[in-house]
């Protein structure tokens, strides 16, 4: 089993701090890292990549400092950016094959795990197809098939479902869930819903520092007591709005719904409800110092 340390990594811009004193372990299984846009999450990947130098800190695997490894790390890992490069004119098959030999896999196994990778991402039948000519979500998931090619033991995925439409977002999530029993996956996103049925622990990004590293169970723990269901009128409702952070808010007829953070009982009448995960992710977030 791998163990990729993180060891008080620091990143400064001119006028941000994109990674403050970060330190956490991955061992084989799926964290989700979630954090608005803006939290240093991307930095924070590139940094893991070896793309992006940190200003101090380390990041070791087994114990080796991934500088020190070199090209030995790069055979392991798996990325797909936010934005990953790809060649308008290219089919998929050729793209996949190209990547394939920069990741220096041999020919006859390149043939097979394309193959594989078509099918894992439902692109079969498309192998012929100009990159061009590709939508928006399928492109995304010719990222995902290109991350995977090598058979990486070391996954990072950032933002991963951007583009991609429900019936595909439950397919790349049904994908995570059977990679990570023997690698680490490490899934960077703001959206809430792509890791809350992946994740093993979540990891919550705030500021450049990390303010949550715990189970999606103990998240939900933490915020128990603290989530309160009410009907009231759409004056009120603005009210509200100034007073409580607002997890969710539903039209019933001529009054609204709605779900927020309070430590107490907010109004008579209103009811203490189970959090979800999003509620937790609030709760953390909003209610909470950065430690």
């Amino acid at each position: 089993m791998l163990e990729l340390k993180i060891q008080n990594i620091s990143k400064h811009y001119k006028e941000k701090t994109a990674a403050d004193d970060i330190t956490f372990t991955l061992k084989n299984g799926v964290y989700g890292l979630l954090g608005e846009n803006g939290a240093g999450k991307t930095t924070l990947l590139r940094i893991l990549c070896g793309i992006l130098m940190p200003d101090r800190g380390d990041v070791t695997l087994d114990g080796i400092s991934i500088r020190k490894m070199g090209a030995g790390y790069r055979t392991l890992l798996g990325y797909l950016p936010q934005d990953f490069g790809y060649y308008p004119d290219f089919t998929v098959k050729r793209y996949l094959l190209y990547l394939a030999s920069l990741k220096a896999l041999p020919r006859d196994k390149a043939l097979v795990k394309y193959k594989e990778m078509l099918e894992l991402t439902g692109l079969l039948g498309e192998e012929k197809q100009k990159i061009k000519h590709l939508s928006g979500g399928m492109i995304r998931r010719l990222g995902i098939a290109q991350a995977l090619l090598n058979d990486p033991k070391i996954l990072l995925l950032d933002e991963p479902t951007a583009g991609l439409d429900p019936k595909e977002r439950i397919r790349f999530r049904n994908i995570i869930s059977s990679l990570g029993h023997d690698r680490i996956v490490l899934l960077s996103t703001h959206i809430v819903s792509d890791v809350a049925n992946t994740a093993d622990r979540i990891l919550i990004m705030r500021r450049g520092k990390i303010m949550e590293n715990s189970t999606p169970d103990a998240l939900i723990q933490a915020a128990s007591g603290h989530v309160w269901e009410f009907v009231t009128t759409p004056a009120k409702a603005e009210i509200c709005q100034k007073q409580f952070t607002v997890c969710n808010v539903k039209t019933e007829g001529n009054e609204l719904r709605m779900r927020v953070l309070s430590k107490e009982c907010p109004f008579a009448g209103a009811l203490a409800v189970v959090p979800d995960l999003e509620d937790a992710y609030l709760y953390a977030t909003e209610n909470r110092e950065v430690l």
